[in-house]
Formats: C-alpha cells, structure tokens, sequence
C-alpha cells in the first residue's frame, strides 16, 4: 500500500503486518500508558506550554487518558479513539467518537473550530496519515498548533512499514513531510527526552 499524497515514498510503506480490522484488533479496552512516567511528565509540561486554556482540544487517537496538565481548563476536550470503553474512561473528554480513520479520515468537525489538537504515540499507524492531518488543518484555526508526540513504542504489527523501517531521527523527518504534504507551513520538533532516564519521547509541532 502507498499513499497518493505520498509518491517520494516506496510502494508498501503503508502496510501492516496484520491486515486485519484495526477495530478488531483495539475491540478488547486496554487501560495501560504506553510511556513511562517522565515521558508522560514531559509530555504534560509541552501540552502546559503549547495549548491555550479554555480553548477547544481535539485529541485524536486517544485513550482512557489524555496527559493534559490537571490544573488547566479547557472550554472542551473532544476525543476520538477505537475503543469507546477507554474514551468513556477518560475523565478530561467531554465527547468523544470512535472511529476508524485509515477507512475513514473525514472528520465531523466544523471548519477551523478548533484552537489545538494532538495526537500521542499513534501516528505510526496511519495509513492515511496526509488526508488525515489535512482533515485537522482544516479544523484548526489559523495559527493553532497540532502537537504530535511518539516514542520508540508500538504495536508492531500494526505499525505502518515505513515507521518500522525508520529509525528516530528519521521518525521526525517522516512526521515533518506529513505535515506539510497537509498544509502546515510551520514545524518545529523538540526532542522531549532523550531515553537515557525515561522512555524517549519527540514532539512535532504542525500550525497552520
């Protein structure tokens, strides 16, 4: 499988060891962290940092939890996830839909609604991934920042070929052309932690 928004990438780098329904595959809830305390610390620091209180959150492809800083409101936190008893667990959604965006990367989201979004170590399983981030630029307003966070972690049958094959520096130079092949004219990364103490943990931040 290759992606048409993608030619500069080899045929097959979208495909998966398991083939099979992604919604199958997230049927049975899994209420674990996928990044180690620090990771997780780090990561709530950057989110701290980079979304506006009070504004409108989108987290795509989330969880029971979303890593936000507890002391911080949001006018709304939409979430989206494949599994609706870990989205129905995650106490810092005020909505949340399930849905499978390699079958469907169209969001039911207004045009620029959005003030920030995020997505937290799951790009790597896009196989639609510029349609997908396309659909989020075009929700964000202009300006608002799209965080994308990942580690060296996966589900390995179900990551994509080409996030498989790449190591991580290669990682962000990947995340970085998926960004702009959907619209975000600024990127920035940040190497959150280094691995030496913690899990590793990259951040690239897409705006509009």
């Amino acid at each position: 499988m290759a992606s048409d928004d993608l030619p500069e990438l080899p045929p097959g780098a979208f495909a998966k060891q398991d083939p099979t329904s992604d919604l199958d595959f997230y049927a049975d809830a899994r209420l674990v962290t996928h990044i180690d305390e620090r990771a997780i610390a780090a990561l709530t620091d950057c989110y701290r940092r980079t979304l506006p209180p009070e504004g409108v959150i989108l987290d795509l492809m989330s969880s029971w939890v979303s890593h936000l800083p507890a002391d911080v409101t949001y006018e709304e936190v939409i979430g989206h996830g494949m599994n609706e008893e870990e989205l129905e667990a995650n106490p810092r959604l005020d909505r949340s839909f399930v849905q499978d965006l390699n079958e469907d990367p169209t969001l039911n989201l207004d045009d620029e609604s959005l003030d920030a979004a995020m997505i937290c170590v799951a790009i790597q399983y896009l196989q639609r991934p510029v349609e997908v981030l396309t659909e989020v630029a075009r929700a964000l307003k202009p300006g608002a920042p799209l965080v994308i966070s990942f580690s060296n972690r996966c589900f390995p049958t179900k990551a994509v070929a080409i996030w498989r094959a790449l190591d991580q520096e290669s990682h962000v130079q990947l995340v970085n052309l998926y960004l702009r092949k959907a619209g975000f004219s600024a990127v920035e990364a940040d190497l959150l932690m280094d691995g030496e103490t913690s899990d590793p943990l990259i951040v690239v931040t897409g705006r509009k």
